[in-house]
């Protein structure tokens, strides 16, 4: 993973993210346009942590925190680059990110049938609370 960098996004970054997710994210949301990716950007701007790998983009995950919960979108690899260690080098990066800002739990919402999202986030240290359908983990 020595090739691996992580770093936050800049806004310059942006129509680089939102045509990544398009291939390498399960759907998209209402906010994944320009605009609200400049959004959480402009209100947060180490919250979106990108992974490359030789110039490029192979992995993403907003790392959000409101001052009281943690919480993890968008987590995405580029399917050429799945099962290489990168989701769990962002969830470390975020995690990181979340314990400095004195966060003690993260959530994730993970979509119901992509099973390999799950064994990702599972791998990573994190269950499953049912009553909510998300997967959380104390920091």
């Amino acid at each position: 993973m020595s090739d691996l960098h992580i770093r936050r996004a800049t806004l310059s970054d942006i129509d680089t993210v939102l045509r990544f997710w398009r291939d390498a994210a399960e759907g998209t949301s209402i906010s994944d346009d320009h605009d609200g990716v400049t959004r959480l950007l402009t209100r947060d701007p180490e919250a979106l942590l990108l992974a490359e790998r030789d110039g490029v983009l192979t992995g993403t995950v907003i790392a959000g925190f409101d001052g009281w919960r943690c919480s993890a979108y968008r987590l995405a690899v580029h399917p050429d680059h799945r099962r290489q260690g990168i989701a769990t080098a962002l969830l470390e990066a975020a995690e990181e990110r979340f314990a400095a800002l004195g966060g003690r739990r993260v959530d994730a919402m993970v979509l119901e049938a992509n099973d390999q999202a799950h064994h990702a986030w599972a791998a990573s240290g994190y269950h499953r609370e049912d009553h909510w359908r998300r997967w959380v983990k104390a920091l």
